[in-house]
């Protein structure tokens, strides 16, 4: 590929290592969405109820948590169960797939929060030479 040339995924000379990713990419996009961690984090203590992830994840719609919740369920990442009474009790789990993602995302918290000074000061000697 020429030095300048920019990939995009509209690009259909794309080459098949990076057409195989885009599954990948799209997985990615999926979870890492800006509440989506914050639903699979709070459902790995086990069965979470909506009220409980409203309270949870300060700044969250009803609107948004809803459509979130439908995702992930969608997604194969959190089971809804319904249980028949007055008024009705709902509640999330994590499956199997999602348990082993918020392994994952443990990891990356932890990878992030001991290297987020690292990134601070780089940032600050990028900006400060490119000002």
């Amino acid at each position: 590929m020429e030095e300048g040339t920019i990939l995009s995924r509209s690009n259909s000379d794309v080459s098949s290592p990076v057409s195989a990713a885009c599954p990948v990419a799209e997985v990615l996009d999926r979870v890492a969405g800006k509440w989506s961690i914050g639903i699979l984090v709070a459902a790995a203590r086990g069965p979470v109820r909506f009220s409980e992830l409203e309270r949870t994840l300060t700044g969250i719609s009803r609107r948004m948590l809803t459509l979130n919740l439908r995702k992930l369920e969608r997604d194969g990442l959190l089971v809804r169960t319904v249980y028949p009474s007055v008024p009705p009790k709902v509640e999330y789990n994590l499956t199997d797939a999602a348990k082993e993602l918020h392994d994952a995302l443990l990891a990356l918290t932890a990878w992030a929060e001991r290297h987020r000074d690292t990134i601070a000061t780089a940032q600050a000697v990028y900006d400060g030479d490119n000002g």
